[in-house]
């Protein structure tokens, strides 16, 4: 397995391109109040064991309430953080959690037939607003207000390349890769449903795994968010190289697995 600070190293370069960090004594404070509403970029997260748990509540707390957000937890290692889970649920969080793959590319390109009708291309100034359209109607992304915003700062930023499948001429499929210190991680691969079960994001898998290897990318991840998309990347050659239990509490609004459905 790999180690949980190496995964967490990486989710944290990730946040940070769209969140503003705070660094404590138990963890971190994520925030952007241009998007409260998007709890990746709004929560505490905590991944070693709380000594007081009260005052890192009260803490939280304080700190996103000052801001108008909600006050919400992502929590890791829960097997040294019963304290402050037992406490959370005492305090009215709204609680859940999740079992959340962690997979690497074992460096094969996949074979998958490419139908002469489709092109694939990077997202440019052009093709903007026809990526965009296909991310904001993906209801596990978390929907149009939140992906608008999101979008347009992983467009701007150095780090992210977005690309955009098409069928006929028709935008259908995207994808994303962030790149930190010669790593990759893929994201926001989604498909319109019109077109689901076409194939389409194993071609768009196979170019993004070619564009890798020439850009000397050492290693591909990809962070499923439940175990049946897990399925569908082991079928594309991402080996499961360790399986996270993450909580997450909340003081109000939706929880996560009512965005993702």
């Amino acid at each position: 397995m790999m180690n949980l600070k190496d995964i967490l190293a990486l989710d944290f370069a990730y946040l940070d391109t769209f969140s503003t960090r705070t660094d404590t004594s138990w963890g971190a404070l994520f925030c952007n109040e241009n998007q409260p509403n998007y709890y990746d970029a709004n929560h505490a997260h905590i991944s070693e064991a709380s000594y007081d748990p009260i005052s890192v509540i009260e803490e939280v707390k304080d700190f996103y309430i000052s801001k108008n957000i909600i006050p919400r937890f992502y929590i890791y290692n829960l097997d040294v953080q019963q304290d402050l889970l037992a406490l959370l649920k005492s305090n009215n969080f709204g609680y859940e959690e999740f079992i959340s793959p962690v997979q690497l590319w074992d460096n094969h390109i996949i074979k998958v037939e490419k139908k002469e009708q489709t092109t694939i291309e990077k997202v440019t100034e052009e093709n903007y607003e026809e990526a965009l359209e296909i991310e904001c109607s993906i209801k596990e992304f978390g929907g149009k207000e939140i992906m608008q915003k999101a979008f347009e700062q992983q467009f701007n930023h150095p780090a992210f390349t977005h690309y955009l499948l098409r069928y006929d001429g028709k935008p259908c499929s995207t994808a994303c890769i962030f790149e930190h210190n010669h790593q990759a991680r893929l994201e926001s691969v989604a498909t319109l449903e019109a077109y689901r079960g076409k194939g389409f994001i194993g071609e768009l898998i196979q170019f993004v795994q070619t564009e890798m290897t020439d850009r000397g990318i050492q290693k591909l991840w990809v962070f499923p968010i439940n175990e049946n998309i897990e399925k569908v990347y082991q079928k594309y050659g991402f080996q499961t190289v360790d399986k996270l239990k993450t909580a997450h509490a909340f003081l109000g609004g939706k929880s996560l697995k009512d965005i993702q459905g």
